[in-house]
C-alpha cells in the first residue's frame, strides 16, 4: 500500500474513535504550519478562488489553478492527507472524473474531492479503482452556487434529510475515505453522521453534528476581513497586524525629502 493509501485508510479508521480536524491550505508555508501543527487533513480547496484569487465564488477556478497550488501546499505537506479539490466541470464523465483526478495527484496530493452524493457514485468508484483516495462532499455544494441561485441550506425537510442519508450511504460504498458535509441543518447532520461508515466532516452544520470540523483558514486567523461566516469564530486577527506592521514600517522607514546628504 503506497504512502498515500495508508494516509487515507487512517482517516477512515477514526470513524467513531476520534475527532478529524480539515483545515484548508493553499501553498508552502501554509501547509507546512498545519501539518506541523498536526491538523489531519489539509484541504487544497477550490475556495481558493475567493481567498486568494478575488473570484466572487468558486465557479471561476480552473484545474490549472488547483495544480498550481497543490505543488506548492504539497511541498509543506508531509503527514496529513493532502486533498486536492476538483474544479467545477472536470469531471463531468467518469472518464473526465479519473483524468483530472490523475494530474491533481501527479502534482502531489494524496487525494481528491469531488462534489454531490449519489450521482457522483460512479465516478468516485472509479477514482478508488484507478488507486485515488476519494473525499467525498454532500449538503451544500459551492459549485453549483450560480445553479441554485446563492448559498442555501440542505436538510430543512425530512425528504431532504433522507435524500442527504441515501447521499452518504452511496459515496461511502464507493469508496470514500470521508465527506464533507456543508451547509446542513444540525439535525440532518447528525442523521448523516449516525448513518455514515466513514467519517463526516461538517462546516456550517452546527457543533458537534459530525466527527470532524472543516474550516477555512483564513476565516480561522482573521485573514479575509472583507467577509466572515456567521459560523466561524477567528483566533486571531491576521488581517490586522498585517495592516498595523505595514504602517508602522512605512513610519519608521520614513525619510525627510532632501535629508539625505552625500557623505
Amino acid at each position: 500500500m503506497n504512502q498515500s493509501l495508508e494516509k487515507a485508510e487512517r482517516i477512515r479508521a477514526c470513524k467513531n474513535r476520534r475527532h478529524v480536524t480539515l483545515v484548508t491550505g493553499y501553498d508552502y508555508p501554509t501547509g507546512r504550519l498545519l501539518d506541523e501543527a498536526g491538523v489531519d487533513i489539509v484541504l487544497v480547496g477550490d475556495s481558493v478562488g475567493m481567498v486568494l484569487l478575488g473570484f466572487p465564488d468558486t465557479t471561476h477556478v480552473t484545474l490549472d489553478h488547483m495544480l498550481h497550488h497543490v505543488e506548492a501546499a504539497a511541498r509543506g505537506v508531509k503527514n496529513a492527507l493532502l486533498v486536492g479539490d476538483m474544479p467545477i466541470h472536470t469531471y463531468d464523465t467518469v472518464e473526465d472524473a479519473v483524468q483530472s483526478s490523475r494530474r491533481l495527484f501527479q502534482a502531489g496530493a494524496d487525494a481528491v474531492k469531488l462534489e454531490g452524493g449519489a450521482s457522483q457514485a460512479e465516478k468516485i468508484r472509479a477514482i478508488v479503482d484507478s488507486g485515488i483516495p476519494v473525499v467525498g462532499h454532500i449538503g451544500l455544494l459551492p459549485q453549483k452556487v450560480l445553479e441554485e441561485g446563492g448559498y442555501k441550506i440542505k436538510g430543512k425537510s425530512s425528504a431532504e434529510a433522507e435524500a442527504l442519508v441515501r447521499d452518504v450511504k452511496a459515496v461511502a460504498e464507493a469508496g470514500a475515505c470521508a465527506v464533507v458535509v456543508e451547509g446542513v441543518t444540525p439535525h440532518a447532520a447528525r442523521q448523516i453522521t449516525v448513518h455514515s461508515s466513514i467519517p463526516t466532516l461538517g462546516i456550517g452544520s452546527g457543533a458537534h453534528t459530525c466527527d470532524g470540523d472543516v474550516v477555512v483558514i483564513h476565516d480561522l486567523v482573521g485573514a479575509f476581513p472583507w467577509f466572515v461566516p456567521a459560523f466561524v469564530k477567528p483566533r486571531a486577527d491576521v488581517a490586522g497586524s498585517m495592516t498595523a506592521a505595514v504602517k508602522e514600517w512605512m513610519k519608521d522607514s520614513y525619510t525627510e525629502p532632501g535629508s539625505i546628504k552625500p557623505s
